[in-house]
């Protein structure tokens, strides 16, 4: 029996990637865009999400700072959501509506781009950063699931909304995980070209 559940677990996780594909690759090519233009102009990515989205921020930041697949130079991205000075100080003082939407406000400049993540597309402070963003003249890349709450309905036409069509938390964030290798890796050919493996 649990061997079933297991293997349901990697056919729904599948179906939906497949499913998903055709969807979200042109938001996605978009984001690939927005987030090379940003670069090539001295520009920075900011991530901002809570709890399993708030790790993939930081899986995403690394993979910049470090590398994804291919030796270059560092790529300025900062996760939002690793100074716990700054989040419990925030959060404490004002709340924690504030604790992304602050730090967008102390380092987003014209022409960055915040990466703001959230399944169900309603997180109040990943909303607040997006409005943080936008007073900033940010451009915006979301993803969330779910519909795409009220995130969805901030997004104009500059930015990118990347919404997985699912309803389960964990589905939309093995969806969210694989977008963001291949964000990465969109970056790193938009750099170079080719591919990673040649």
């Amino acid at each position: 029996m649990i061997n079933q559940r297991i293997l349901q677990h990697f056919q729904e996780s599948a179906q939906l990637k497949l499913q998903a594909a055709e969807q979200l690759a042109e938001p996605i090519s978009q984001a690939v865009e927005i987030m090379f233009t940003a670069l090539s102009n001295g520009n920075k990515i900011l991530a901002c999400g809570n709890g399993g989205s708030a790790a993939d921020c930081q899986h995403f930041a690394a993979e910049l700072v470090g590398r994804f697949e291919r030796e270059r130079l560092p790529l300025p991205a900062l996760a939002l959501t690793t100074d716990t000075s700054i989040l419990t100080a925030v959060g404490n003082d004002y709340g924690f509506r504030d604790v992304y939407a602050k730090q967008v406000q102390a380092f987003g400049q014209s022409g960055d781009v915040l990466l703001a993540l959230s399944t169900s597309g309603n997180s109040a402070n990943v909303v607040a950063a997006i409005e943080a963003a936008v007073e900033r003249d940010m451009r915006i890349i979301a993803l969330t699931g779910k519909g795409g709450g009220v995130m969805g309905e901030l997004m104009s036409d500059a930015d990118v909304h990347i919404c997985v069509p699912h309803d389960r938390t964990a589905r939309i964030q093995e969806v969210h995980a694989l977008t963001i290798h291949i964000l990465c890796d969109g970056i790193d050919v938009a750099l170079f070209g080719g591919d990673a493996n040649d």
